[in-house]
């Protein structure tokens, strides 16, 4: 399978995770039926164009830890961050998301 099909696979699971709630890369992965390739969820959703970048909503997903993943360019971080709050997700004190409060059921 070509990885552009393979990319809207996981573009279509994000696009299932409802606004308040978060996914893990691997729960992407697993959603979209690519069991252990949870860093191919982040590649796809790196290589997002301008034009999907406002239909997918990629800030959802972040690590198993529940923690925003470290990025190249650490505004790209706060943004999602700050996307995430106001969808209501909320941090607590070590910069984290309690999945079982906030984790989609999926």
């Amino acid at each position: 399978m070509k990885s552009d099909s393979l990319y809207k696979k996981i573009y279509a699971t994000v696009k299932r995770i409802p606004r308040g709630k978060v996914a893990s890369y691997g729960q992407v992965a697993r959603v979209a039926g690519l069991e252990r390739h949870a860093r191919m969820v982040g590649y796809a959703l790196h290589a997002l164009s301008e034009d999907d970048i406002e239909n997918v909503p990629w800030q959802r997903v972040i690590n198993a830890q529940g923690h925003i993943s470290i990025r190249s360019n650490p505004l790209a971080a706060k943004i999602q961050r700050k996307i995430l709050e106001q969808e209501g997700i909320v941090f607590d004190d070590r910069d984290k998301v309690d999945f079982k409060k906030f984790g989609w059921k999926k």
